[in-house]
């Protein structure tokens, strides 16, 4: 059950579900990127005129997808 806060009920406390964690602390953070992951990377780098890694881990891309937006002006609303 979700409030206007975006809370969520378990038992006695209540769990925020509008907060973002911090890729450094997910548990799938070491893993290989996604190919959604990958192909977004791809799409931003090259307009940011940067190359992508091939090392990176799951965590690491968020990273450096936040970073490229934030440079590129994609995914501000």
């Amino acid at each position: 059950m979700s409030d206007a806060n975006d809370t969520t009920k378990t038992g006695n406390a209540d769990v925020d579900q509008s907060a973002d964690k911090d890729p450094s602390d997910w548990v799938t953070g070491d893993e290989p990127p996604t190919g959604p992951q990958l192909s977004y990377l791809e799409t931003l780098a090259r307009e940011a005129g940067e190359e992508v890694p091939s090392d990176l881990t799951k965590a690491q891309a968020s990273e450096m997808i936040d970073k490229l937006q934030s440079e590129t002006g994609r995914g501000t609303s």
